[in-house]
């Protein structure tokens, strides 16, 4: 019976990180992980950081994780932008968290999904 609820579990995980990979790609939101977006988009950033810093830092910060622990395309776009527009000090702290995190998660999801 344990050898059931574990393959149970894995199936799931597996079920839950191919809809997430899925509707990453299905509702193309690699558009808004290029230099291209990050450019056009920097002074609605700053404004709504300036307005709003720790629900924007909390968003950043968790997307982040999303994007590492998914191994989805952008992260190089968002380290980039956090220093951008977070500066270097909170930005280092941030990505270097957010990273580091993600990373984790990724590699738990490798370490039981395979």
């Amino acid at each position: 019976m344990p050898e059931k609820n574990k393959q149970i579990k894995i199936l799931l995980l597996i079920a839950v990180f191919t809809i997430v990979v899925a509707l990453f790609f299905v509702f193309d939101l690699q558009k808004y992980l290029t230099l291209e977006y990050l450019k056009s988009s920097k002074a609605f950033f700053i404004s709504s950081y300036e307005k709003n810093p720790i629900l924007v830092l909390g968003s950043y910060f968790l997307f982040y994780i999303v994007i590492t622990a998914f191994s989805l395309p952008g992260a190089v776009w968002m380290t980039l932008g956090g220093g951008a527009f977070f500066g270097l000090f909170a930005g280092t702290v941030i990505v270097s968290f957010a990273s580091s995190i993600g990373a984790t998660l990724a590699m738990l999801i490798a370490r039981f999904l395979l």
